[in-house]
């Protein structure tokens, strides 16, 4: 059952005292540039933690800027929203395979990692509430068994134990048990909010869990969770996602640090994109990909878009396999993901590093809009996402007659300005799209502003604009009377950008980062 007080104990003290030595080890050495003499705790996990990894994570912290207190404080708010009597059941996500024995980079159910911090495939999480009382609440973790042959081939892991000790569940077995010990919790409780897995490659999703969820291959046995319900007989299902959704929209401090050092690290990458002379889209890409990680982001939050002149009138071009002209622009879409934390930015600067007068006005055209935009990012403005996006569109009809373009209906704004405005950012690049985008904004949401413009190549415009693609995005922390643009280390002023591709970039730039996250502003 939840033990807030014992967290301070529980989890996050496993093997501090072990690692103590090793630490002061680390600092001493690290003056000198040196790392020797390599401590390790007498356990190993399937992630990085503050034991094995302390040059990642502090003390106290499950993931990058999130301790084990505030995952615990989660799961209380969720369990406060549900009825006595109920079960919230989650599902983690499986290794996805490209072909073969080749599989993708694993991408756990961001539901289940905000609630627990847990990043290791095939697990499921169950929040159970016995009664009113949320301190009567258990935490069930369902994970893969501790196995030397498996750790061998497939890394090793934290297991039932670590998901007790480290996790702070109050109860784990692990995935050979799963289909009895699921029935005994779903059975003894009246109400289930599970989502059923809409997996992309097999949308029935009854084969979801089957290489990790059986007991046994007997045909009485359940296979899979969804069977598992059906089987019980209950009716009293219910849709779990919209109620994460809601948590998961409001931003608390420590994630928005998490989210700003992700932008900072991506912000300034960019900044070094611009003093060099790129030739390909494919080199740009790599560069920036790099500069992520080295600037101590764990990977990129998405494929990039990396689009040179027409290139960049598709919104989501990835091909990212052209070369670069002096006299064309590129638009560039990318942004590094901390702790599984996503920043998103968007960027177009001429290859040559200076722009010509029609990339200067249309260029101009978009930041306008983009300032304009991000000005109404407040909570007390009691604006919508749908209400700035209205805005944006009437901003563009002003802007584009002032560069010399006719004046434009709103359908016709909408050739040249197809995307919406912006979304929620956070754990996803398109963070939580169940909440309604005509919903006011509040202190605490997350979201881009990024306002395109692209002309294509038709009779109906002037020459000189055909062919160019501008997007500008941000990453904008509300708050009731102000916000925060938590992207802003990328330059986007067309006197800085020229600078930096003239005289590159002046500021120190962190390299290999292997520290903590930093508290920043």
């Amino acid at each position: 059952m939840f033990k807030a007080v014992q967290l301070v104990a529980r989890g996050r003290t496993l093997g501090t005292s072990l690692y103590k030595r090793s630490i002061n080890t680390i600092a001493s050495r690290q003056a000198n540039g040196q790392r020797l003499d390599r401590q390790k705790p007498n356990f190993t996990a399937g992630q990085p933690l503050f034991e094995t990894r302390p040059e990642l994570l502090k003390a106290g912290e499950l993931t990058p800027g999130i301790t084990a207190l505030e995952y615990f404080e989660r799961r209380v708010k969720l369990a406060s929203r549900l009825p006595p009597k109920s079960c919230a059941v989650i599902a983690g996500a499986q290794i996805k395979y490209a072909s073969g024995p080749v599989f993708y980079p694993f991408q756990q159910n961001n539901d289940l990692f905000y609630l627990t911090g847990w990043n290791e495939p095939d697990s499921v999480m169950i929040l159970e509430k016995p009664t009113e009382n949320t301190d009567d609440v258990i935490f069930h973790l369902i994970v893969p068994p501790k196995d030397a042959f498996s750790e061998q081939w497939e890394g090793e892991r934290t297991g039932t134990e670590g998901a007790c000790e480290i996790f702070n569940a109050d109860e784990s077995t692990d995935t050979r048990q799963s289909s009895m010990y699921i029935t005994k919790i779903i059975n003894r409780n009246d109400y289930i909010y599970f989502d059923r897995p809409q997996d992309k490659v097999d949308s029935s999703a009854e084969a979801f869990f089957r290489s990790f969820f059986s007991v046994s291959h007997s045909p009485d046995t359940a296979d899979t969770i969804t069977e598992v319900i059906r089987s019980s007989g209950k009716k009293h299902v219910r849709k779990l996602k919209s109620i994460i959704a809601e948590m998961r929209s409001m931003k608390s401090p420590a994630e928005i640090r998490v989210m700003r050092r992700a932008g900072q690290i991506s912000g300034r990458a960019y900044n070094q994109a611009y003093a060099n002379r790129f030739r390909n889209e494919r080199t740009l890409r790599s560069f920036l990909e790099y500069k992520f990680v080295s600037g101590g982001c764990d990977k990129s939050a998405y494929v990039p878009v990396v689009a040179t002149g027409a290139n960049s009138l598709c919104i989501h071009y990835t091909r990212n396999d052209d070369v670069m002209y002096d006299d064309e622009m590129v638009l560039v879409d990318a942004g590094g993901s901390l702790g599984g934390y996503c920043a998103d930015i968007s960027r177009t600067w001429p290859v040559s590093g200076q722009f010509s007068p029609v990339q200067r006005d249309l260029y101009e055209a978009v930041l306008n809009v983009q300032r304009k935009c991000i000005q109404l990012c407040k909570a007390s403005n009691l604006y919508s996402l749908n209400d700035i996006h209205e805005k944006s569109v009437s901003f563009f009809k002003e802007e584009l007659k002032n560069v010399g373009l006719p004046a434009f209906s709103n359908s016709d704004v909408t050739k040249l300005y197809p995307h919406y405005i912006g979304h929620h950012l956070g754990l996803d690049v398109h963070d939580v799209p169940q909440v309604s985008r005509y919903a006011p904004l509040q202190a605490g949401h997350v979201i881009t502003i990024e306002p395109g413009l692209y002309i294509p190549d038709d009779l109906a415009y002037p020459p000189h604009f055909r062919n160019i693609g501008i997007r500008i995005e941000d990453d904008i922390a509300l708050g009731l009377d102000n916000y925060v643009n938590l992207t802003v280390e990328a330059a986007k002023e067309i006197v800085d950008i020229e600078s930096i591709a003239k005289n590159g970039v002046t500021s120190s730039v962190e390299e290999d980062v292997a520290a903590p996250l930093k508290d920043i502003t």
